[in-house]
């Protein structure tokens, strides 16, 4: 028997519409990821992005467990001596909700050129709205 390798150019993919309201950031995150490499689909292969389109609406509702929505903190540097900036999660959350789950997902991502085609197929929404209806998205219950 041999093994099958997916090509990019047969890849078929759908999208999917997830529902983020009371669920937990770090969970919620490694779905997403998992889905975005095509971990799912029985002709996943680890050298070809054979994941699917997601949309993840209502953001702002995400939760985090413990004390990490204090104690967590983001950074980020403007390149500059001195331009190290530090953020809290809820004071991201507050501000840009879709980062915090964005930056969640592109750590659990492979590094180099095919996770960061991976990461674009990824839509964020903070409300309950999205601009992709012509694509029909079917909804993805996460467990």
């Amino acid at each position: 028997m041999k093994t099958f390798m997916a090509k990019a150019s047969n890849v078929e993919r759908q999208w999917y519409v997830i529902d983020a309201s009371g669920m937990v950031v770090g969970r919620l995150a490694s779905q997403v990821a998992s889905m975005l490499r095509g971990k799912h689909k029985p002709t996943y292969t680890p050298h070809v992005d054979t994941g699917d389109y997601i949309i993840v609406i209502n953001t702002d509702k995400m939760v985090f467990t413990g004390k990490k929505l204090d104690s967590k903190i983001y950074y980020r540097h403007s390149g500059y001596v001195g331009g190290l900036k530090e953020t809290t999660a809820r004071r991201m959350m507050e501000k840009k909700s879709e980062t915090v789950l964005k930056e969640a997902v592109r750590g659990m991502l492979p590094k180099g050129p095919l996770g960061y085609a991976m990461l674009t197929k990824l839509h964020l929404y903070a409300g309950a709205e999205h601009e992709h209806q012509a694509q029909k998205p079917v909804a993805f219950e996460v467990k």
